[in-house]
C-alpha cells in the first residue's frame, strides 16, 4: 500500500477547508485538500448563490474574527468584475438589544447608525420595522458560488492541490505524522492534518472530544420581489410566539430575495437527506406581514444543512496533529477567511491557540 508524504492535509473542501487552504499556501505550503463529494455538489452548506454578510454581532470573539475575515474578503478582491463581498449594506431590528450590538461596531470602527422605523421604511419600502433600525453600510452579501470557485484557483496556482470525489476511509495520528487512508487503498501523510468536515465531522473524529454536533436541514426560500425599489440584507428578531426564530435574509440577483429563518430545520441524516421542504406555510405568512414589497405565493425553496453546537459557537482547536474547524452553525460562511487564518494559525504553530469561545474543553 502507497503512502505519499505531503506539506499538510485538508479534508473537506467547502468554503472552510478552501479558506484554510488559501491561507496555507499564502505562507508557502502546499496542502492536499480531500473532498468526498464532485466539484459543485449541494450536499453540505458552501452551495448556493449568496450568503448574508451579517456584521451585527455582539460578542468580543465574533467581531474579532469578523474584523479578520473582512481583511481576507478584500484580499480576495473581485472575480469577473466584481467583488466577492458586495457592500449594499444589512438592516437589523426586532427583539435585540441595538446597543450593545452597535457598542462592539463602533469599537472597531465598523460603520453604523440607528434609524427610525419611518427612515428605514422611507429608504426600504418593500419592508416593515415597528422599531429602532441598526443599518451599516459595511455589510451585504458574498457571492459564494465565485467565492468556492476563486478559493480553488488559488490554491492551484499557489502549489496546492484540490481533490474532488476522493473520500476518506479513516484517520489516524502515529509516530510520523497525521495519516489518511483515502477509500482507493492509497495513504497520505503530514506532520499536521486540518478537518473541515462540515456534518461529517464526528464520522472522521470519533475519538476526538467534540461537543454534540446536530445536523439539520433548513429551507429558506427565494421570494419575487413586486417592484425595482432597493434591498438590503437583514437580520429580523422577531416574536417567538409569532414565528419559529429569528429571520435573515438578502437580494439575490436572478433569484429573487431570500428569506428564511434561522435554525429550525428537522435533524438529519447527512448522508440521507430528504430534502423536503419545512415551515414554508410560516415563511409565507411572515413575508406577507413584514415585507410587502414581495409576493408570499412566490416562494421557492431551498435546501441546506447545518452543522450546529448546542449553542452555535465555532469550534477551532487543535489536538496533537489534528486541528478541527466545526460547527459553524448557519452563521459562518461571512467568517471564512478569518476561519482559514485561524485553522492555518493552529495548523502551522502548536503554541497558537484560538478565542478561548472557540476551543474544545
Amino acid at each position: 500500500m502507497r503512502t505519499d508524504d505531503v506539506d499538510i492535509v485538508v479534508v473537506g473542501a467547502g468554503v472552510m477547508g478552501l479558506a484554510t487552504a488559501w491561507e496555507l499556501v499564502r505562507r508557502g505550503l502546499r496542502p492536499v485538500v480531500l473532498e468526498r463529494f464532485a466539484r459543485g455538489h449541494h450536499e453540505g452548506a458552501s452551495h448556493g448563490t449568496t450568503r448574508n454578510f451579517n456584521n451585527a454581532y455582539g460578542e468580543e470573539h465574533y467581531l474579532d474574527l469578523l474584523v479578520r475575515a473582512r481583511a481576507g474578503w478584500d484580499a480576495l478582491g473581485d472575480v469577473d468584475g466584481e467583488p466577492l463581498l458586495r457592500l449594499h449594506g444589512l438592516v437589523t431590528h426586532g427583539r435585540l438589544d441595538i446597543a450593545a450590538v452597535q457598542e462592539g461596531l463602533d469599537a472597531r470602527g465598523i460603520p453604523n447608525t440607528v434609524l427610525s422605523p419611518v427612515e428605514a421604511g422611507t429608504r426600504w419600502p418593500g419592508m416593515r420595522f415597528d422599531g429602532d433600525v441598526l443599518w451599516s453600510s459595511d455589510a451585504g452579501v458574498v457571492r459564494a458560488t465565485e467565492t468556492l470557485r476563486e478559493l480553488e484557483r488559488r490554491i492551484v496556482v499557489g502549489g496546492g492541490e484540490v481533490r474532488w470525489s476522493t473520500p476518506v476511509a479513516h484517520i489516524a495520528e502515529t509516530a510520523d505524522g497525521a495519516q489518511v487512508s483515502l477509500s482507493d487503498g492509497t495513504r497520505l501523510r503530514a506532520q499536521t492534518l486540518v478537518v473541515t468536515a462540515g456534518a461529517w465531522t464526528r464520522t472522521l473524529l470519533p475519538r476526538l472530544d467534540l461537543p454534540a454536533l446536530t445536523v439539520t436541514e433548513e429551507t429558506p426560500a427565494h421570494f419575487r420581489p413586486l417592484t425595482e425599489a432597493p434591498w438590503p440584507s437583514f437580520n429580523h428578531y422577531v416574536d417567538p410566539e409569532a414565528y419559529p426564530a429569528a429571520v435573515y435574509g438578502m437580494p439575490t440577483p436572478g433569484e429573487g430575495v431570500k428569506v428564511g429563518f434561522h435554525g429550525v430545520g428537522d435533524a438529519v441524516d447527512p448522508d440521507a437527506r430528504p430534502h423536503l421542504p419545512t415551515h414554508q406555510r410560516a415563511l409565507s405568512d411572515y413575508v406577507r406581514e413584514w415585507m410587502p414589497g414581495l409576493d408570499p405565493a412566490s416562494a421557492v425553496p431551498i435546501s441546506c444543512t447545518y452543522t450546529s453546537t448546542d449553542d452555535g459557537t465555532f469550534v477551532l482547536d487543535r489536538r496533537g496533529r489534528i486541528v478541527v474547524g466545526a460547527g459553524f452553525s448557519g452563521h459562518g460562511f461571512k467568517f471564512a477567511p478569518g476561519v482559514g487564518g485561524v485553522l492555518a494559525d493552529l495548523a502551522t504553530d502548536p503554541d497558537a491557540r484560538a478565542a478561548a469561545p472557540f476551543r474544545l474543553p
